[in-house]
């Protein structure tokens, strides 16, 4: 094994328990030495592969969000408003909300609000997903659909950080309103 492969493969693993640890403990509660001990290295490792500790922790968390967002939307392609956003709630059933993707979310969210760096890199993950649902609205001719992603992009966040309190807040739940702010000519004589 190489040096090089070596060294990624610790990495790896720092980010591996950096995503744990996150969730069971919470960003603030993450220390080199446990963050060092769940991945099997000497502490001293983790300020070889990362500039900080917090430079880790946001890795390993933009790392999670990114996924969540890639798996959401990775099947729009061609698909009606109504076929999208069916997928997109089934994915994001996935998460009940005390699972740890959920509660890394979370406490992701939470720490970027002392976080700036934090915040720049979760927005970035955000104007990633707002540009995917642009470009699905705009070729299934949804009205607004940069104002439509921006909306349904909060929403899905909101959805995801609300089942924690309410796991009842499910796609079948969602869907129906979600489907109305989507595709109102499908609602024909409902309020506007």
């Amino acid at each position: 094994m190489t040096a090089a492969t070596q060294g990624e493969q610790v990495r790896k693993r720092l980010l591996q328990a950096a995503t744990e640890l996150i969730s069971e403990r919470g960003w603030s509660a993450v220390s080199t030495r446990t963050l060092a001990q769940r991945a099997g290295v000497g502490p001293g490792l983790v300020h070889y592969h990362f500039a900080s500790l917090q430079a880790l922790l946001t890795e390993a968390a933009i790392q999670t969000l990114h996924t969540i967002a890639e798996e959401a939307t990775a099947q729009l392609d061609q698909t009606t408003p109504r076929e999208g956003l069916a997928l997109i709630l089934a994915d994001l059933d996935r998460y009940p909300g005390d699972d740890p993707a959920s509660c890394l979310v979370t406490e992701t969210y939470l720490a970027a609000t002392r976080d700036q760096d934090l915040r720049r890199a979760i927005t970035q993950v955000l104007d990633l997903l707002r540009q995917r649902l642009t470009t699905w609205l705009t070729a299934a001719a949804v009205p607004d659909p940069r104002a439509t992603a921006a909306v349904l992009a909060a929403t899905l966040d909101g959805v995801m950080l609300h089942r924690a309190l309410d796991p009842d807040l499910t796609g079948p739940t969602v869907e129906p309103v979600l489907r109305r702010l989507l595709t109102p000519d499908d609602h024909t004589g409902a309020p506007r």
